[in-house]
This record gives structure tokens, sequence and C-alpha cells, in this order.
């Protein structure tokens, strides 16, 4: 099972300027998530996606492919991810008729995550022969959203002891492996195969606040 890691990592960041390569503790941010793929050898290979020359040079010192540069059109604040995806696999199957089983997906953002939750991802993958498995959190808060200038509630609808209250799965942002042919049209399937982390596990860094969260966890 050929398994192909892709870093999306742009270099036009808004909340913190230059986070993919600023310095955490020491480290390069993208330097953490590169360092514990290189540790799975489950991984076939691991590309960092970037429009950034700095991230690029800094991506291969830890050990990534970094095969071309990203069109602009693709690294605007507004693009998705999965293109971005489609893009790296285009390339290998056209320059190298390359073509992986598995693409895992995880972001720069996620410095705390562990090689033994990508390992698990990819044994529920192979155990199950899931079409995609997706890292979170079981989730039994309890929900609204806003209708016709009143709030609703969205769930759960009846209201009992939480004991029995059937969770939810909430994405974390860290994980997301998925068959080849789900990423013709989406980044996971409409049925996967979750992968329950603790909800202080891993922290996806967006704001300052998180930045000054994680970096007081590894430097502690």
């Amino acid at each position: 099972m050929k398994i192909i890691a892709i870093i999306p990592a742009r270099g036009g960041s808004k909340s913190i300027p230059r986070k993919n390569i600023m310095p955490l503790v020491g480290k390069p941010m993208i330097g953490y998530i590169l360092e514990t793929l290189k540790s799975v050898k489950e991984i076939d290979r691991i590309i960092v996606s970037t429009d950034d020359s700095e991230i690029a040079n800094v991506s291969k010192n830890f050990g990534a492919e970094v095969p071309f540069i990203r069109h602009d059109e693709l690294a605007q604040d507004d693009t998705p991810t999965l293109p971005v995806l489609q893009n790296v696999l285009e390339y290998l199957e056209k320059e190298e008729k390359y073509t992986p089983d598995y693409v895992l997906l995880v972001y720069p953002t996620s410095p705390l995550l562990r090689a033994s939750r990508i390992i698990e991802a990819i044994n529920l993958a192979k155990k199950y022969n899931a079409d995609s498995v997706v890292s979170g959190i079981k989730d039994t808060k309890h929900y609204w959203i806003e209708e016709d200038n009143c709030w609703k509630r969205l769930y759960p609808k009846n209201i009992q002891n939480r004991q029995w209250t059937k969770p939810l799965f909430k994405e974390n942002g860290a994980i997301y492996l998925s068959k080849i042919t789900v990423l013709k049209t989406s980044i996971v399937s409409d049925y996967i195969i979750p992968l329950i982390m603790d909800e202080e596990e891993t922290i996806d860094i967006d704001e300052p606040s998180d930045w000054k969260k994680v970096e007081n966890i590894i430097g502690a």
C-alpha cells in the first residue's frame, strides 16, 4: 500500500506572518510535522506543496520533497485544499508515472501531532479498507442554529441525560487519510472511519494565542 503525505504550506499567512517557518522553540514550525512524518516507515513519500521558495528550502532541509513551486492561483487566501492535493497528484502521475494508493493530508500547524496517531490512522485504513480515515473528538455539547432571526435547537433534538445522548464526531484538522479515488471529488468520502483523539492532544495553530499554548507545551 503506497501512502504519500502531502503538506500544504502557503507563504502568505495573515494571522501569524511567515508562521510555517517561524521559529517555534528553536525550530521552524513546519519542521515538527516533517520530523514526525519521517519517523513513520509506512509513509512512502513526504511532499510539501508551497508557493514560497524559503519554505521549500526549509522543507527540503527536513527531508521533504518539493517537486515544484505552486502557482499563484493555487496560493490565494480562499484557495481550497482539494485542488492543491490534486495538483500534486497530477504532477506525480504526469512527470513520474507515480500513483499512490492513499494520500495523508496533514498541516504544518499541527506540531504536536504524534507519529503513533498517524500509524493508528494507517492501520485503520488497512483494517477496514477505508475510503477515508479522519481524526477528531467526540462531542456531547448542545448546538443551536440561527434561522429566520431566531435561534433554534439543532442538536440534540430531544434533551436527555448526557450519558444517553449520542455523541457527534467533530474533526480536529490533524489527520485526513483518503484513497486517491476519493480525491477526485473531495478530501474525504461521505463514509469515514473516525480516529478518536483527546481534545487537548493536538492544537491547530491559527492565532497568536494558539502559538503561545504550543510554545509553552513544547518548551515545558
